[in-house]
């Protein structure tokens, strides 16, 4: 084992010589970097004899590190480059009109548009009379002729807004993503030494030759070779897949790698490769040189389109392995062995039932396909009767025979009869749906940061709100995390408050300060306030800072003897891990002899206590009744109060019995010698009962699990509300969890846990496998009638697979490692439980934003087709033109998203149960206030197009000829139509059946501004618009008739309300989520090899492939659909074949910062395979874009995926495969 050789070279070069280049060159070190174990450390005996030589030829010191100045730094960075990888090129605006103009149902559109514009210019030859049939409409004048174009161009303009506007959004959602990008990358900092002081730098700052510190749960920035290390252990399975962690020893394996993880231990390492230099580096230019390699191919010709489909499989599975066969030396090819192969495709099937799309992007995908499909019909309809009624009418009728003067007029017709179809397509499918979702979480995302959520993964949000449980550490979620001592049981005495120095005999001092002084990692200290007369900072390891604190309270400093002592003096560290709960370190004496000091969880190393130390200083025996009593009288007591118990302990091994075996640790860790007891006190959050009663009260249970014992758990847990007085709940133990929920085999039953989870409350002393299982077992369980949604907190490196696992994972932003935060969905910027709660509300807040959305936008469809469909075929034309359905749609669609999406959340979200996965979008109150505001207004519309001349006394604007100019009627009927809408968006904020619907409108300013904005732009349009819009300005009595009508949707909304839903039997609901049992067993078998279920795959499996692709902005925006899914990372798409299209991600600007300095809010997509964007059934795996802005701590994995056998179609690794590091190894 390390015996932490140390030859540390005191005067080594501290300060760089600048007159000759550096000892190494950028080649030399990325050649050294890419060799393992044995080869690495030959190479560095034959280039360079030892690391201290190292740090010579690279001008810095092992114990100073770089001097830190300006100069040096720059020369570095021109020498071995900067912690930076190169982000990927954003999109122009111009690429992004074109993906916006990709949309089927606007190309239909402009294709019309231009045929009616070609057309209109078509002059028949005058000489002949013609007579074309009545429907041609006999006189026109020559102004009227002139003005045909006007449609078509009006329809143009209205394509090219639309493209714009589209466009603009996703050019800003891109720009922002960037900025919260960034801002992520400036939060993330990371321990150097420089010029002998520990410094924390941003990440993008680390150059070559800085001595970085690392420690348990960091991610590593840079690529570099290790100094000194106490029992430091890697996971590195996210650039070789191997999911053992490694341990790092000077004599053995001192390469560390960047983008791997810190398991255990402590240590120091010289940065030798930053940025695109160090291994992760590496791999990301590959996958950028892959993408770039394929743009060349693509404008080569097409013929090579088969050649190329192979290459770029080819490719990529090619540079996978590369990027698996890191071990190899300088990356040689390795296959990877079949058995692995075999164990992924029982993982996949395992895996199958696992990830199902996020609960709302299921019902929305299902739901807008099944409303297109309705459109689509509604339209082929339109256009078949309109064709028909005009044929039968020209050639049946009026007996007219086709001549070929006339076939230009009755193109125009037909050519106008498919402009009306067309249109009641567009307004049919809600194209705003994917847009009222991308803004509602993005405002939600926005506004939860400033409620200290800094969301990750888009869904997250969204599944908040029907979250059903919440399993919550203890520590620093539900506590302050400012631990304090505060009871000790030293020397046979149990002191109630700290003893004052003098009552403590001076050896037992001694020793407790030496053993409290060492034995706390030396990264842990108590810092002087702040503000003068604030509190103490502490910084590191809470517990060991309520240690120090202690040796502080007893008029020790700490601080002299770690002086004296320094870190490369220890001999031996055993950093605490949730196997050992124990630490421990070993200091060899001047006579050779060792002495060893231990802390951890009192009753566990009670035990291994055979001595105590008592009044008199000396030690006697320790009997396991005494130890029982001491449990009794001492330990229980203070855990019933809600303390935390640790006990401090020693022993000696003297000389005379040589050296011990310290890989042992049986041995070693035994036959101690009990110093003293202390109780530390976590003083709960002020906040947190009251937060605790809102969850309650909404449905949501609250479970503790924690690491503590379950006296300490039950009295905090009584004291947050998770426990009432006289109520039937279970808390159990760890031990006694495992031994209720394993058969005598030792596997874990799902009848079991069934049995267990409703009643736990309180889990203790529990293991992170413990916390994964229990979360697992709850997801998976069938026992209530809906599927339970659950949310974990988490803060430790081992709590990454429960966080992975759950519906949404918090990771704490203060107190979190790395690891835990790139787990997560949600980091919670504040360590505060309430800001769950925050997270709830908001979640709910966006599953209404979008049930109101629905419930506005439906009444308008149903309105519009209806009235369009009916109109076209007794009329044979569209009461709405084109040009005005475009407006219509643009109001429905685009603003009113804008406007209901964007409500604030109130408190009485909290007051109803969670709706849960199968509970339908569209509630029986919803489908009653659709179609009662439905037939409201179409028996007004109807009345205004049939008696509309006689009750305004004007002329009929029915039956018109082709290029008639626009009537009073008809411009009545659209505007008294666009009104009833915008009264009826204020109907549509309330969902639930409530009364009074102008509750808070002023709360929400963008709602305002939006109706009293659109109401401007509609009397413009009336007023104003004229011919392309088809309108005649109307007068003031007609205007306040008009107003008056659309009013009456408010007050009829009251007449609806008073309806009771329960009468309403007949009414369905709508949009339920595609529910397990529904799926035919063959299809689940075909969904076997792709990790989710993809609703709307199921849907268009049936062969509805082509109608879906006219189902048109959802594909633009089924970026949005996809993005809920892919997470807040740069990395966005890199192993997503479909998401490659847009890296644009639905943010809109955070403002936020956060304060502390403490949160190193590390930026890591973790999608981890299983969290994969819906596999398109056979997409040729499209190679990662290039890599993006963050460089440094980033988990490799979200960007390799092995494809094990390139014979396949590529599917995104499975969760068996070696990328599914964290998950596999611990």
């Amino acid at each position: 084992m390390a015996n932490n050789s140390y030859s540390g070279v005191k005067n080594s070069v501290a300060e760089p010589n600048h007159d000759g280049e550096f000892g190494c060159s950028l080649k030399e070190l990325r050649s050294l970097m890419e060799l393992r174990g044995a080869e690495a450390l030959q190479k560095i005996d034959d280039s360079y004899g030892d690391v201290n030589v190292l740090c010579n030829r690279l001008k810095t010191s092992a114990i100073d590190g770089l001097s830190g100045q300006p100069s040096d730094i720059e020369k570095r960075i021109s020498a071995f480059g900067q912690n930076l990888i190169p982000p990927k090129k954003p999109k122009t605006f111009l690429q992004l009109v074109w993906e916006a103009l990709q949309d089927v149902t606007l190309i239909i559109l402009e294709v019309a548009a231009i045929v009616s514009l070609g057309l209109s210019f078509y002059q028949p030859p005058e000489s002949e009379e013609r007579n074309c049939g009545n429907a041609a409409g006999g006189v026109e004048d020559e102004g009227e002729a002139e003005a045909g174009w006007i449609e078509g161009a009006a329809i143009l303009l209205s394509v090219i807004c639309v493209v714009l506007v589209t466009a603009f959004n996703d050019w800003s959602k891109e720009k922002q993503f960037r900025g919260l990008q960034s801002r992520i990358e400036q939060e993330q900092k990371f321990t150097v030494v420089r010029g002998g002081q520990v410094i924390q730098i941003p990440v993008a700052e680390i150059v070559v030759g800085d001595i970085a510190q690392i420690k348990y749960g960091d991610l590593l920035p840079a690529d570099g070779v290790l100094i000194q290390g106490n029992d430091l252990k890697i996971d590195e399975s996210s650039l070789t897949g191997e999911s053992d962690h490694v341990k790092k020893l000077l004599e053995k394996d001192p390469m560390l790698l960047s983008g791997t993880h810190v398991m255990e231990g402590s240590g120091k390492m010289v940065v030798t490769a930053v940025g695109v230099n160090s291994q992760t580096g590496i791999i990301f230019t590959l996958l950028g040189m892959e993408d770039e390699d394929d743009e060349e191919e693509k404008e080569k010709k097409k013929e090579k389109k088969k050649e190329k489909k192979n290459k770029k499989q080819e490719a990529s599975v090619e540079n996978r392995k590369k990027a698996k066969a890191q071990d190899g030396a300088a990356m040689e090819m390795q296959p990877l062995n079949s058995d692995e192969g075999a164990e992924n495709e029982e993982k996949k099937k395992a895996n199958m039932q696992k990830k199902e799309k996020s609960v709302l992007q299921g019902k929305l995908t299902k739901m807008a396909v099944q409303i297109g499909k309705a459109g689509l019909l509604m339209s082929a309809i339109t256009v078949v009767i309109l064709v028909v009624l005009f044929v039968m009418d020209t050639f049946w009728y009026q007996g007219l025979s086709w001549t070929s003067q006339c076939t230009p007029v009755y193109i125009q017709f037909f050519v106008k009869f498919f402009i009306i179809g067309v249109t009641v397509l567009v307004v049919a499918v809600p194209e705003g749906l994917p847009l009222a979702v991308t803004i509602s979480l993005a405002y939600s995302v926005k506004k939860m940061m400033k409620d200290n959520n800094l969301v990750r993964h888009l869904d997250a949000c969204e599944t908040m709100g029907n979250a059903t449980a919440i399993c919550s550490d203890k520590t620093g979620t539900l506590t302050m995390n400012r631990m304090k001592v505060v009871q000790a049981h030293i020397a046979d005495k149990h002191h109630r408050k700290v003893p004052e120095p003098n009552v403590i005999p001076a050896n037992i001092m001694d020793l407790l300060v030496l053993g409290i002084s060492v034995n706390c990692a030396y990264t842990t200290k108590i810092m002087s306030p702040e503000k003068e007369g604030g509190l103490n900072r502490q910084v590191g390891n809470k517990t060991e800072c309520s240690l120090l604190g202690f040796a502080m309270d007893l008029k020790k400093d700490y601080q002299a003897i770690r002086n004296e002592i320094p870190e490369e003096k220890l001999y031996k560290v055993y950093t605490f891990n949730s196997a050992r709960k124990s630490m421990s370190t070993v200091l060899k004496n001047a006579d050779g002899s060792f002495r060893m000091f231990s802390k951890g969880a009192s009753e566990i190393l009670l035990k291994k206590c055979s001595k105590i130390l008592t009044q008199t200083g000396e030690a006697k025996n320790f009997r396991p009744r005494e130890r029982d009593d001491m449990v009794k009288n001492v330990i229980e007591p203070m855990a019933s109060e809600g303390l935390r118990t640790i006990c401090l302990a020693y022993r000696d091994f003297p000389a005379s019995e040589g050296e011990p075996d310290w890989d042992n640790e049986g041995d070693i860790l035994t036959r101690l010698t009990c110093i003293c007891v202390v109780g530390i006190e976590d003083p709960v959050r002020p906040e947190v009962p009251d937060a605790i009663k809102k969850c309650q009260r909404a449905g949501i249970t609250v479970r503790m699990v924690t690491g503590d014992n379950l006296n300490t758990a039950r009295a905090i847990a009584t004291k947050c509300g998770i426990l009432q007085p006289g109520d039937d709940f279970l808390c159990l133990e760890g031990k006694e969890f495992n031994r209720r929920i394993r058969n005598e085999k030792g596997e874990i039953e799902q009848e079991r846990i069934d049995k267990i989870w409703p009643k736990l409350r309180v889990l203790a002393r529990s293991s992170p496998t413990d916390k994964h299982t229990l979360v697992k077992g709850i997801i998976d369980s069938t026992v209530l009638e809906q599927r339970q949604v659950v949310a974990v907190t988490g803060d430790g490196t081992n709590d990454g697979p429960a966080l992975k696992k759950a519906d949404v994972g918090f990771a704490m932003g203060i107190a979190g490692t790395d690891v835990a935060k790139e787990a997560s969905d949600i980091i919670l910027t504040d360590d505060n439980f309430s800001s769950i709660v925050k997270a709830v509300m908001w979640g709910r807040n966006v599953y209404d934003s979008i049930s109101k959305f629905l419930q506005f936008q439906l009444t308008v469809n149903v309105v519009a087709v209806i009235v369009a469909f009916t109109g076209a075929c007794i009329t044979q034309d569209s009461p709405l033109k084109a040009v005005q359905m475009l407006w219509v749609n643009l109001i429905m669609d685009t603003f009113a998203s804008l406007a209901l999406a964007t409500e604030p959340p109130t408190e009485s979200l909290l007051l109803r149960k969670p709706y849960g996965r199968n509970k339908p979008l569209i509630s029986r109150t919803m489908m009653k206030n659709i179609l009662g505001h439905a037939v409201y207004q179409l028996t007004i519309i109807f009345s205004l197009l049939f008696a509309g001349e006689k009750i305004f006394d004007i002329d009929s604007g029915r039956n018109a000829p082709l290029h008639a100019p626009p009537s009073e009627h008809y411009t009545i009927v659209f505007n008294t139509f666009v009104l009833m809408q915008l009264f009826n968006e204020i109907n549509a904020r309330k969902i639930h059946g409530e009364r009074n619907v102008f509750e808070g409108i002023f709360n929400n300013m963008i709602f305002c501004s939006i109706v009293f904005g659109t109401f401007i732009i509609q009397f413009v349009i009336v007023q104003f618009g004229g011919k392309p819009f088809s309108c005649v300005g109307l007068n003031v009595e007609q205007w306040l008739w008009c107003t008056f009508l659309g009013f009456g949707s408010l007050l009829w909304g009251q007449v609806i309300s008073t309806i009771p839903t329960s009468r309403l039997k007949f009414l369905k609901t709508a949009g339920h989520g595609t529910q397990k049992d529904e799926i035919p067993d063959e299809e689940l078998e075909e969904l076997e090899d792709l990790e989710e279920i993809d609703h709307a795959e199921r849907e268009l499996r049936r062969g509805q492939i082509l109608w879906f692709r006219g189902l048109n902005r959802i594909q633009t925006q089924i970026r949005v659909v996809n993005a809920f899914r892919s997470s807040l990372s740069p990395y966005e798409g890199l192993g997503k074949p479909e998401s490659r299209s847009s890296i644009h991600n639905f943010m809109t600007h955070p403002e936020f910062r956060i304060e502390d300095s403490e949160p190193h809010i590390p930026l890591i997509d973790d999608t981890d395979a299983e969290d994969d964007a819906p596999t398109k059934r056979n997409a040729t795996p499209t190679p990662p874009p290039p890599p993006s802005p963050n460089q440094n701590n980033n988990a490799v994995d979200s960007c390799i995926h092995l494809f094990l056998d390139p014979s396949k179609p590529a599917t995104p690794s499975a969760p068996g495969s070696p990328m599914h590091s964290l998950e596999t190894s611990l």
